[in-house]
């Protein structure tokens, strides 16, 4: 039997009641309550950065976080110069628990002057898009790091995204997905990562949103949000969502109203001695923020 949205509300502020009278957990509430497909991951940028690939997941599967993209050169290892019987090794691990491999995290960017370096980064991120396959990933996050003295905003931006073109077209034969993580000096702010995008405009190629505060210039969150939202991939990074004036909130009303369903990844800055509870800490915040109208 259908029930309307009013009994829906009823019906979930008396779970919301019970939960804290502690005859229901909270996650069981926010279970009940979510309406997206969203899912909680991590970035093991700080929050794991010194863990190997069993405690990664061991550590995840405790907090019921079962996705994560694997930061490179972190004490997990996972780089290119993993044997193809060590990658092996890797997939199955992560084969054999509840914990997905979304992705990698390189710092691979095309923004250099020289460009020498650019052609180095190019060449480095095909061997991580072959990894990230190989591993059982499905994609690798690169960035724009910044502007540069003497060159024009608009040669940079169509160098990014040619270079964006070139490996988009090397993960599209794998299989995979390049995402363009908003970030760098000027780089991050939203009317730039666009005008990148235009020029990359190879299928493979998405925008990972990232939460920084120049998302609130010019005409604001929404605003902003619309200029990337066709590119959007299946990868999103926050930090602790119950931190700082972030309007985090408003955030996941956006993707909830677009009917998002990929990985809200932490990417948190914070070193917390338990970062078990602390991970679990904001799965309830991020359970509680997608159940709320």
């Amino acid at each position: 039997m259908d029930i309307t949205s009013t009994e829906r509300r009823a019906f979930l502020k008396n779970l919301a009641l019970m939960s804290a009278l502690g005859f229901l957990p909270t996650s069981m509430v926010a279970g009940l309550a979510k309406k997206t497909d969203m899912k909680l991951g991590l970035v093991t940028y700080l929050w794991g950065k010194d863990w190997d690939v069993p405690t990664i997941i061991k550590n995840c599967s405790a907090a019921s976080i079962f996705g994560v993209e694997l930061r490179t050169e972190h004490a997990h290892g996972i780089e290119p110069a993993l044997s193809d019987s060590e990658r092996s090794e890797v997939k199955k691990k992560f084969a054999d628990s509840p914990v997905k491999i979304v992705g990698l995290g390189t710092n691979q960017q095309y923004d250099f002057a020289e460009t020498d370096k650019v052609k180095e980064s190019i060449k480095k991120t095909a061997e991580f898009i072959k990894l990230s396959h190989d591993i059982g990933g499905s994609g690798v996050k690169v960035k724009p790091n910044a502007f540069h003295i003497g060159i024009p905003h608009e040669k940079t931006i169509e160098q990014i995204g040619r270079s964006l073109n070139e490996v988009g077209k090397i993960a599209g034969d794998y299989g995979q997905k390049i995402r363009l993580e908003v970030h760098g000096n000027e780089t991050q702010e939203l009317p730039n990562i666009k005008a990148i995008m235009d020029v990359a405009d190879n299928k493979a190629v998405v925008v990972c949103w990232n939460c920084n505060d120049e998302d609130l210039l010019g005409g604001g969150l929404e605003y902003n949000f619309n200029l990337v939202k066709k590119r959007l991939g299946d990868t999103v990074h926050v930090r602790e969502m119950n931190i700082g004036s972030y309007p985090y909130q408003d955030l996941m009303a956006l993707f909830v109203k677009m009917n998002y369903s990929g990985w809200i990844l932490l990417e948190c800055r914070t070193d917390p001695d338990d970062k078990v509870s602390a991970m679990i800490e904001q799965r309830d915040v991020f359970q509680k923020m997608i159940a709320k109208k």
